[in-house]
């Protein structure tokens, strides 16, 4: 038998996985595309490579570097879309805080991942008060504040986010990083005892970025294209909000971030802003459907997966006959997090309503290349592995 492996030329180079690859394809693609914040803000994509830049040089000033840990407590906004490009970039570590968890596992959380520098709405500072003088010492406070006026508190911030990015400068030259480098971490808490440490590697991320764009851009129906309008539903705390940002910014597609969940908010950015594309849970769409203000929307053009618990057939039925195209979808912190979508086969689009639902409401079938091939992230503490029990998609 002939050995049939390829010579390489001797100038032939692997290119590292990398999030910065993924950013820098969503920029070349759509400079021009835009990024809102509630009714508070509205930049493009030429701007979130300059404030991810600034992001970097303003923490390398507060001493972030390779193998730092950066926190982030935050509502969902671009400010939490620039630190997940910008903290691993740097080749630190983003930590995606649960702010819903009690203030005592929080606690847990921040000293058990070392965290550097925090990132904190000014929502959150009464509750990081309360814990401050536990955390281990030297961990260096930003503020995040959407109002004009500074809360009232004891806690000592070195920065206040908007501030600091405007001192930055705009340029920053980010190293290139094996692709096997840490770049984010977040706490399961579905498991008994003390939250649970995961992190992923740039690689683990890229591939999974590729797996969802790749099964949402070919799927018949509840497709991601670059011409949808994105907006998340599920926090950005958890598991990278699915990983859909990650996708929405290598499709190059306008971003809607939404802020704390109220249903009518939500609802109202769908009719303003074109929404077409968002991911949730079965409560949040149940409070979206049963709020007044969705008489007043066109919800025919929203695509939605629901994961977190199984999507009920009632509420998949009542979904559908408002013309929304939802689906179903499953997967763990251990598959970072996507594993199946329940899209329906080709041959289904024929039948009706009460044949095609209750495939909906399914696990569905796996992302590619295979189940079996997504890579599992690594856990920071050892011991037997409990079923998460984490909500997931």
């Amino acid at each position: 038998m002939t050995n049939s492996a390829i010579v390489r030329a001797p100038s032939a180079h692997d290119a590292p996985l990398s999030i910065a690859q993924i950013l820098a394809h969503g920029i070349a693609k759509a400079p021009a595309q835009e990024i809102v914040y509630v009714d508070r803000l509205r930049y493009n994509y030429s701007t979130l490579d300059e404030r991810v830049r600034r992001l970097a040089f303003a923490l390398s000033k507060l001493g972030v570097k390779r193998g730092s840990t950066v926190a982030v407590m935050d509502w969902d906004s671009h400010r939490y879309l620039e630190c997940f490009f910008a903290v691993p970039m740097m080749g630190a570590v983003l930590h995606t805080v649960n702010i819903r968890i009690s203030p005592e596992q929080v606690l847990y959380t921040l000293n058990h991942a070392k965290d550097d520098v925090i990132l904190v709405n000014a929502e959150f500072a009464a509750l990081l008060e309360s814990i401050h003088a536990k955390i281990r010492p030297g961990v260096k406070l930003v503020l995040i504040n959407d109002v004009a006026e500074t809360p009232r508190t004891s806690l000592p911030f070195a920065a206040e986010y908007e501030s600091m990015l405007d001192r930055a400068s705009p340029t920053f030259d980010f190293p290139q990083l094996a692709e096997d480098t840490r770049a984010t971490t977040f706490y399961t808490t579905g498991t008994t005892g003390l939250p649970k440490g995961v992190y992923y590697s740039h690689r683990q991320l890229v591939l999974h970025t590729m797996a969802v764009a790749t099964a949402l851009a070919n799927a018949p129906h509840a497709t991601f294209t670059a011409r949808d309008v994105y907006m998340p539903i599920t926090p950005m705390f958890h598991v990278h909000a699915w990983g859909l940002p990650y996708v929405a910014t290598l499709l190059g597609v306008k971003q809607v971030y939404p802020g704390r969940y109220v249903p009518d908010v939500l609802l109202g950015l769908i009719r303003r802003e074109g929404v077409t594309f968002s991911h949730c849970v079965p409560t949040i769409l149940q409070m979206m459907l049963g709020s007044p203000a969705a008489q007043d929307v066109d919800l025919s053009r929203w695509k939605v997966i629901i994961g977190g618990s199984a999507l009920p057939i009632a509420l998949a039925r009542a979904t559908v006959e408002r013309g929304v195209d939802v689906i179903a979808g499953y997967g763990m912190s251990e598959t970072c997090p996507i594993l199946t979508l329940a899209h329906l086969r080709p041959h289904m689009s024929e039948w009706d309503v009460e044949r095609c639902v209750p495939f909906l409401c399914r696990a569905g079938r796996p992302l590619p290349p295979a189940a079996g091939e997504q890579e599992a992230p690594r856990r920071r503490l050892g011991g037997r592995r409990r079923p998460s029990g984490e909500p997931r998609p």
